[in-house]
């Protein structure tokens, strides 16, 4: 019985990480920057926070970073435009954070 439990709860386990995968994850560890410019970006990106951006704004600067195709752009719970799109013939889904990171896994 315990054996059957803990494949059970490993099989699970491997199913979440695997999901967990597929989009990039936020960080609530927003210290830096506080905007990205092209020529830099906060390494812990996609932050959670408040996001100002509008559904224009934000598929504009997924458009700007490369991004063509884009589809189902929403915004999270935790503040973060998601879509999918295409870049160099790839199908990625991309997260935009009210830092203006473009993410893409």
């Amino acid at each position: 019985m315990y054996k059957i439990i803990f494949a059970a709860a490993l099989l699970g386990a491997s199913a979440f990480s695997a999901l967990a995968q597929t989009t990039p994850a936020p960080t609530t560890n927003g210290n830096t920057p506080a905007v990205a410019t092209p020529d830099s970006k906060n390494a812990t990106a996609p932050v959670e926070g408040a996001n100002s951006f509008t559904e224009s704004q934000a598929r504009g600067r997924i458009e700007k970073a490369g991004y063509t195709d884009v589809k189902d752009l929403k915004k999270d719970d935790k503040g973060i435009w998601m879509a999918s799109g295409m870049k160099d013939g790839k199908s990625a889904v991309i997260a935009l954070d009210y830092q203006g990171n473009v993410v893409a896994k």
